[in-house]
């Protein structure tokens, strides 16, 4: 199946919180990155973590379809 059909079609109910909770995490994550406050390297470097965490969940769970059975 063509990655383009698969992220058309229906997706199923845990995979569309999971792809909610990575856009809200990539989100958080991003504010703390474009911030004005300088914040220290820790919470930097955890902060690029969980960009990249967010983004890896949405794009999975975006993928995931119903089978039709």
């Amino acid at each position: 199946m063509l990655i383009i059909k698969r992220m058309k079609r229906t997706t199923p109910r845990f995979f569309k919180k999971l792809r909610m909770i990575g856009l809200s995490v990539t989100a958080v994550a991003a504010a703390m990155l474009a911030g004005p406050a300088v914040l220290p390297l820790v919470l930097v470097k955890i902060a690029g973590y969980l960009t990249v965490a967010g983004a890896v969940a949405t794009a999975v769970s975006q993928t995931a379809v119903k089978r039709d059975y």
